[in-house]
């Protein structure tokens, strides 16, 4: 793959993640939480059944890949959705924005403490302006004085932007052995497993026929841009680009869901947000942009 054609995936990817983190806001409001992930997972499955079967061309899975694959969903999928779709119940699109724009500090920070990996000063000022831009958007108020959103509400989305650093993480390991469209099916399966016996216990109380059909399309848009559309365009991506330098284009991320929360549903973008997104936006070119390019920056040690 011409590596243009790469970055290109790697850039729609994380720029549909950030629209439909935004547009998760109004199905929130109308499913139960743990029913809206199972019908997404299960909505994916069907679509992407035929992605299950192994090319004639590809190793069967071992018992180490079998774990990546479970921990890749566990992580991405399953707590990524619930600790999301939770959190954007409590805030708003732009706080979600932001906070997900710490995803490559974050890579950088579980780098140096698991993988022993030397951190540049240059990756540790992006930590510094993702932590900041965190607290900006949690101390962020409206034109009437109050918190946009709530502690819980940031936290749960902190909590999602941990796992999709771990997503980012595993992802780059399957990748190398798994094609794109089977890594999908996979992980997505794995998901609706997960999610089903929280699913059944919401099912009884929920009323279908009253749905609007313009959620269930949005819920058809939602379900096939999170599960196929997104991580089969990242895992092509990834195959043909180096990971550190795919995290730059997480860039992507925070600006789509910015522009949700504010073209979609008329948020705010005040003084407080514009601060905190700037402060995330250099968190993310300082953490992320390519080793080669930070050569003249020293390094702190890796953890002893």
């Amino acid at each position: 793959m011409n590596v243009w054609l790469a970055y290109l995936c790697l850039a729609l990817a994380m720029a549909i993640v950030g629209a439909y983190v935004g547009f998760s806001k109004a199905l929130v409001i109308v499913f139960p939480i743990f029913l809206l992930a199972w019908m997404r997972f299960a909505i994916a499955a069907v679509a992407m059944a035929p992605w299950l079967r192994r090319p004639a061309g590809e190793a069967p899975l071992d018992a180490p890949a079998h774990r990546l694959v479970f921990l890749e969903s566990f992580f991405g999928n399953f707590l990524f959705s619930i600790c999301m779709l939770f959190g954007m119940k409590q805030s708003s699109a732009l706080s979600a924005g932001v906070i997900m724009a710490a995803i490559p500090a974050t890579v950088a920070i579980l780098s140096w403490l698991i993988l022993d990996e030397r951190v540049s000063l240059r990756g540790a000022a992006g930590i510094a302006c993702a932590i900041a831009g965190i607290a900006l958007v949690s101390l962020a108020k409206d034109d009437e004085g109050e918190t946009i959103g709530t502690l819980a509400g940031n936290l749960l989305l902190i909590g999602a932007m941990t796992c999709e650093a771990i997503y980012v993480v595993i992802g780059k390991k399957l990748a190398a052995r798994i094609g794109p469209k089977r890594i999908s099916a996979l992980i997505n399966l794995w998901g609706l497993a997960l999610v089903t016996p929280f699913a059944i216990w919401q099912f009884p109380g929920f009323h279908f026929k009253f749905i609007d059909a313009s959620y269930w399309g949005l819920l058809v848009m939602y379900s096939i841009g999170a599960s196929i559309v997104t991580v089969w365009l990242w895992m092509t991506g990834l195959k043909r680009v180096p990971a550190s330098s795919a995290g730059v284009f997480t860039v992507f991320l925070p600006v789509s869901a910015a522009a949700v929360g504010v073209w979609v549903y008329g948020e705010t973008l005040n003084a407080w947000q514009i601060g905190a997104m700037a402060l995330a936006l250099a968190g993310v070119v300082l953490a992320a942009w390519p080793a080669r390019w930070q050569a003249p920056f020293a390094e702190w040690p890796a953890p002893t």
